[in-house]
């Protein structure tokens, strides 16, 4: 790798115009939800766009409403101007299939493998293994090539719903994974061959945070390992973000017990209802909690900040996540310039 995947490099702003998106993030942040939104950024404007899955839960079908999806690429949802996002949930013990297919002629042999559990123990000894098999499925997607298409490949992009933040850099960094295993040989070939695929100029890892103590940290550590590993790293999209609901002033007092009663009073007053000491104090309880909470979410923007990496912010959805928010959240990635 090149040092044009540091913080601060030549490849350090968007829109990020790569062949392969891959989004992580602790869980809970929504990064499945990010992944499909880039996906039909990525898409728009009649662009054919592959989003992929590798941990065998099926959250691509779900957060567009589908039937669970079969080892095969299927389209699951269409982007403004003729776009096309199609998925995949990528499966290890079919990837080896094609893996042995392709090398060794094996296919059938590789289904009986299958079903005395060879498969899964051969994995679970060497589990480098495994990741060579779901990222090198990944990488072929991304190199697959169409002579009916404009530029001669099936897809435009490809985005890789990938493993947490944890766990990113390990599966990522798979010839570093497999060195003990294989210094030669298909699978060192194999693996080769994807880390060429994660270079800067083809490549990016976005991590997406919540503006909480522990996504921050996580998503600060796995944008020091990545780094490490000389993995080509992305954007940060904020999830979930929330404006303040009262003036900087207001805050302050609130942070600090000091809010005016009447002022209290008067604003529950105005809303139709009536102002007795229980609800003024409940009311006056709640705005030095959401004070706290901002004067939080700030400490943890500047956390954010000091990676040196684009930021993107993703609103909180209070009626949470469905279809229609995929399209909101792909429009939002593409007025803040994530990709073109």
């Amino acid at each position: 790798m090149t040092d044009d995947s540091a913080p601060g490099g030549p490849e350090a702003d968007g829109p990020w115009d790569r062949r392969l998106h891959i989004v992580t993030g602790k869980g809970g942040t929504g990064k499945t939800t990010i992944a499909g939104a880039l996906a039909v950024a990525l898409a728009t404007g009649g662009r054919r766009v592959l989003l992929t899955e590798v941990e065998g839960r099926q959250q691509i079908a779900q957060l567009f409403d589908t039937p669970p999806l079969p080892y095969q690429e299927r389209k699951v949802a269409s982007a403004p101007g003729g776009g096309e996002v199609f998925g995949l949930a990528i499966d290890a013990d079919e990837a080896l299939l094609e893996y042995l297919e392709m090398f060794y002629n094996l296919r059938r042999a590789g289904r009986a493998l299958g079903r005395i559990g060879a498969v899964d123990f051969a994995t679970t000894v060497a589990p480098g293994v495994r990741d060579v098999l779901l990222t090198g499925k990944v990488k072929e997607a991304v190199n697959r090539p169409d002579g009916t298409r404009p530029g001669g490949l099936a897809y435009d992009a490809v985005v890789l719903d990938a493993p947490p933040t944890g766990r990113i850099t390990r599966f990522l960094n798979v010839t570093a994974e497999v060195a003990g295993l294989a210094k030669v040989g298909p699978i060192r070939a194999q693996a080769d061959s994807v880390m060429a695929v994660l270079r800067p100029e083809r490549a990016a890892v976005h991590l997406v945070t919540l503006l909480e103590e522990m996504p921050v940290q996580e998503t600060v550590d796995g944008v020091a390992e990545l780094g490490r590993a000389g993995l080509p790293l992305g954007g940060v999209i904020v999830n979930m973000a929330r404006p303040p609901l009262l003036k900087i002033r207001e805050l302050r007092l609130a942070r600090r017990g000091e809010l005016d009663p009447e002022e209290i009073a008067a604003g529950i007053k105005e809303a139709g209802l009536e102002p007795t000491p229980a609800l003024v104090e409940a009311l006056s309880w709640e705005a030095a909690q959401h004070a706290d909470r901002v004067a939080l979410e700030r400490t943890e923007r500047a956390e954010i900040a000091a990676l040196g990496r684009p930021v993107y912010e993703m609103p909180l959805m209070a009626d949470g996540v469905d279809l229609g928010t995929i399209y909101r959240f792909a429009e939002l990635l593409r007025d803040q310039q994530m990709v073109g």
